[in-house]
């Protein structure tokens, strides 16, 4: 689910408890978790509900002024089922702790190795290193523009990174990437064992 970010600041500070959607089947479901700038949103229930129904209350607690203005963002869809959706913050993002933190000998060597397997498995080959060099290089630079740079087109490329993300090595900036301590660490790694071959 896409959350505006005053509702990602509202779930964050617990003011946001309620999101409804139409749609033609459920998108979420009851026990599911989302990551967002906020932290991990829990997805409580997911329940159908009649238009009719909803109330001024709940609009306020899916982050709208009032009724009038949920209905609107409701109606933006023509066709599909109303739900309503409880969620709440469940904690942290645990990518933020990992990217802060320094990885020892065993974590590396499984970082490592999680890397040589996306290699393996990618379709374009080899690609892991060179992009964490490039962010390395060129912090801040747009996903578009690093794409660029490889050949690659730029969805499939955001793909890739947001695999090395979800390692705890890169951090989304407002524009572009840049390494985390994490991922600076394990190129310094790399960067030793080029070194001594």
């Amino acid at each position: 689910m896409l959350f505006p970010p005053a509702v990602v600041r509202g779930i964050g500070d617990g003011t946001v408890t309620l999101a409804f959607r139409r749609w033609e089947v459920p998108r979420v479901r009851p026990g599911g978790r989302q990551r967002t700038a906020a932290g991990v949103v829990a997805f409580d229930a997911v329940e159908v509900v009649d238009r009719g129904e909803l109330t001024d209350d709940e609009a306020r607690a899916a982050g709208f002024k009032g009724l009038d203005e949920l209905l609107a963002f409701i109606d933006r869809r023509a066709n599909g089922t109303i739900y309503r959706i409880r969620l709440r913050l469940a904690g942290p993002d645990p990518r933020v702790g990992l990217r802060d933190s320094v990885p020892d000998p065993d974590q590396l060597a499984e970082i490592e190795r999680r890397l040589a397997r996306l290699d393996r498995a990618s379709r374009h080959g080899p690609w892991t290193e060179a992009v964490l060099r490039a962010i390395d290089h060129e912090p801040g630079v747009r996903a578009a523009e690093l794409a660029a740079a490889f050949d690659r087109e730029r969805l499939a490329f955001k793909l890739d990174v947001r695999k090395l993300k979800e390692l705890g090595l890169t951090e989304s900036l407002p524009r572009g990437y840049r390494l985390s301590a994490r991922g600076r660490a394990v190129l310094g790694v790399l960067d030793g064992r080029a070194g001594s071959r």
